[in-house]
């Protein structure tokens, strides 16, 4: 296995162990409770591929206000877009103004995603196509590798 292989795997594998955490706003606490947001910084910087970071405070809303992609420019940071997602990597949805939520890609087929949401009220890991909010912000989507160069 190679080394990006194992990393991505250890990456999946540390995402999984968040499985069930309740959803809650800012938070960053396995089994307590975690956002969309923190759930990338944890597993990612919890893996020790990404230097310790922390995003907050945001407010919950920030999203539909503002334009300003704060989502986007902290995780392109650290990570660059890419157009064929894989174990891993991560997607974002445009929610409101801006991308505002995202996830870790568990599966490139059946695409699917490990991610804290709210309406489902914790995190959970799901195939986009069955889950009709993210299918129907599919096409705005976006993916994004902390390996390699480009897609």
């Amino acid at each position: 296995m190679s080394q990006e292989a194992h990393e991505r795997a250890r990456v999946v594998e540390e995402a999984r162990l968040w499985l069930g955490t309740p959803y809650h706003h800012a938070a960053d606490l396995r089994g307590i409770g975690v956002d969309c947001a923190m759930i990338l910084v944890r597993v990612f910087c919890d893996s020790g591929l990404v230097a310790p970071f922390d995003p907050r405070p945001y407010t919950r809303d920030w999203h539909l206000h503002r334009g300003e992609e704060r989502y986007l420019d902290n995780l392109l940071a650290r990570a660059h877009q890419v157009l064929n997602p894989q174990p891993g990597d991560v997607m974002l949805f445009r929610v409101g103004r801006c991308y505002a939520h995202g996830g870790i890609v568990t599966s490139s087929q059946p695409l699917s995603i490990l991610h804290a949401f709210l309406p489902a009220r914790c995190v959970v890991e799901e195939e986009v196509a069955r889950n009709g909010e993210l299918a129907e912000r599919m096409k705005h989507a976006k993916f994004f590798s902390y390996w390699g160069l480009g897609a």
